[in-house]
């Protein structure tokens, strides 16, 4: 029996080690897929997982919904993401060549069994990235909760703490910046 997020919050305020074990499970990979795609770094984009399940655990009590801790943990975290960003442009790293990309391999497809095929998609996933690395940090991180972490507008207004309007706008500008670089490319 699968349990749902709020089970799992109920059990963990009783304190259920499992439970806790259970949602970082569930929810550690999407965390780090956006704090990595967003931060660009993958050591930070560790951190801010490990701080953002700390903060979860320190804070519970401020989660009023939990039927919305998805959301409320993708807040925390960008919210660590933007911290990094500070902590970056006051150390002055910012003009510091990126981390080398040394991530393993994506687990094969088991329906496509032509290696061709398998490296035609990642060929076009690393360019779609690679693409979307050179959007702003604001446009980036709302086009990565929209399309990878499937968030709606009003979740992703939550999670960024901006008006709904401004997600709407960091979309489209996105989307359409997005459209000039793949048009550039070709």
């Amino acid at each position: 029996m699968a349990f749902t997020d709020p089970d799992l919050l109920q059990a963990a305020r009783q304190y259920a080690p499992d439970a806790w074990d259970t949602l970082l499970k569930r929810h550690q990979l999407p965390l780090y897929t956006y704090a990595a795609e967003l931060l660009r770094d993958d050591t930070a984009a560790l951190d801010v997982v490990q701080e953002t399940f700390a903060a979860a655990v320190r804070h519970l009590s401020s989660l009023r919904d939990d039927r919305k801790f998805a959301s409320w943990l993708f807040g925390i975290a960008h919210q660590k993401c933007v911290q990094h960003f500070r902590r970056v442009r006051r150390d002055g790293d910012v003009f510091a060549p990126p981390p080398a990309d040394d991530t393993p391999d994506d687990w094969p497809d088991p329906e496509a069994s032509d290696p061709r095929v398998l490296l035609l998609r990642r060929e076009a996933a690393e360019e779609c990235f690679t693409l979307v690395a050179q959007l702003p940090a604001a446009q980036r991180s709302a086009l990565l909760l929209h399309v990878l972490e499937d968030f709606s507008l009003d979740e992703i207004a939550t999670i960024t703490a901006v008006p709904l309007g401004t997600v709407k706008s960091r979309l489209h500008h996105a989307k359409r910046a997005l459209r000039q670089l793949v048009e550039a490319s070709r």
